[in-house]
């Protein structure tokens, strides 16, 4: 992040926001918005919130699983695709 090109004022926002889309999508880095001095908000291009949003879902798949796990709360391999298939072909 090369903060004095990613972090702005929000009078800058408000002057080229056409400007500040068009960075965020050529260049996939965010912008920080600042106001009053404090960091208030991030423009983003959409793919890289998917993304994002994406890797949140599954680290938190991942931390159920490991609770589960923790917890006993399993099921055999085997057992587990039977009941699939049942579920599935009756």
């Amino acid at each position: 992040m090369n903060l004095s090109q990613d972090i702005k004022p929000i009078s800058y926002l408000k002057a080229k926001t056409a400007d500040v889309i068009s960075s965020v999508n050529e260049n996939k880095r965010a912008v920080i918005i600042t106001q009053n001095g404090e960091a208030k908000a991030v423009v983003q291009d959409i793919k890289s919130y998917e993304n994002l949003q994406n890797s949140l879902n599954l680290l938190k798949l991942i931390v159920q699983s490991e609770n589960d796990i923790e917890n006993g709360n399993t099921i055999e391999q085997e057992v587990m695709f039977d009941n699939l298939e049942k579920k599935l072909f009756g």
